[in-house]
C-alpha cells in the first residue's frame, strides 16, 4: 500500500457510471475505494479493477443507513487518510405513478438521494481534506432542471441536491474544498453521447479545472 498515492472514494459503484468514473481516476494513478450495497458485486469489481492495474478496495454501505457510510469513511480516513476526491453517485431512479408516493416513501428517497450525500460531505470535509484541496462531486440529473410527475421524488431530490451543491460550493471555497455536480440530462448507457465512459470525462475535467460548480451534460451542449 502506497500512502502518498491519491485516493478517490465512489459511493454508488456499479457497472454504469460509478465504475467508469472510478476507472477514469484509477488510470491516472489514483487508489480507488468502491462503495455500494452488494458485497458480491463489489468483490467482482475489485477483481476487475485489480486486473487492470488499479489499486482497489471495497466497502459495503447502504445510503438509506447513514451509519454505514460513517463507518466506511472512518475506515478510509484511518487507513489512507482523507481522500482527495469523493463522488456520490446514488439515486433511486425508478418511475412512479403520480399520486402513488406517500410521505414516508418520499422521505426515504430523500434520505438516499440527498441527505446521505450531505452526510458524506460532512464526514470527509475535515482539515486534512481542506489541506489536500479536496473535491466532492455528485451525480446530478436533468430532472432538477426539467421535473417530471412520473419521476416526482427524483425530480424533487435532484433539485435539492443541485441546490446543496451551489450553496456549499461557495461556503467551502475559502477552505479550498471544491463541491460540484455533473448534471446528466439523459439516460446513461450505450456507446453514444451518454456512454458512461464519456460522461466520466466530465468528472475528471471538473476535478482538474475546479471552475464552475456545475457541468450540464446535455446533447445541446455538445
Amino acid at each position: 500500500m502506497t500512502m502518498d498515492k491519491k485516493t478517490i472514494v465512489v459511493v454508488g459503484a456499479g457497472q454504469g457510471l460509478g465504475n467508469h468514473v472510478a476507472k477514469r481516476f484509477g488510470k491516472e494513478g489514483f487508489r480507488v475505494i468502491l462503495m455500494a450495497r452488494h458485497g458480491q458485486a463489489l468483490k467482482a469489481y475489485e477483481q476487475e479493477f485489480t486486473a487492470e492495474g488499479i489499486e482497489t478496495s471495497t466497502h459495503t454501505v447502504d445510503a438509506a443507513k447513514p451509519e454505514t457510510l460513517t463507518e466506511a469513511l472512518h475506515w478510509v480516513k484511518s487507513t489512507f487518510g482523507a481522500p482527495e476526491v469523493m463522488v456520490y453517485n446514488v439515486g433511486i431512479t425508478v418511475p412512479d405513478e403520480p399520486g402513488k408516493i406517500d410521505c414516508e416513501e418520499l422521505m426515504r428517497r430523500y434520505q438516499v438521494d440527498v441527505v446521505s450525500a450531505y452526510h458524506c460531505l460532512c464526514q470527509v470535509a475535515d482539515e486534512e481534506f481542506s489541506q489536500k484541496r479536496g473535491t466532492f462531486l455528485v451525480t446530478g440529473g436533468g430532472l432538477a432542471l426539467y421535473p417530471s410527475a412520473a419521476y416526482l421524488p427524483l425530480s424533487l431530490d435532484k433539485a435539492a441536491l443541485r441546490t446543496m451543491v451551489y450553496a456549499l460550493h461557495e461556503a467551502l471555497k475559502p477552505r479550498d474544498i471544491f463541491v460540484g455536480t455533473v448534471t446528466v440530462c439523459g439516460a446513461i448507457g450505450g456507446d453514444g453521447f451518454f456512454a458512461p465512459s464519456r460522461i466520466a470525462e466530465s468528472y475528471w475535467k471538473m476535478y482538474n479545472e475546479r471552475g464552475a460548480c456545475e457541468t450540464v451534460y446535455a446533447e445541446t451542449n455538445k
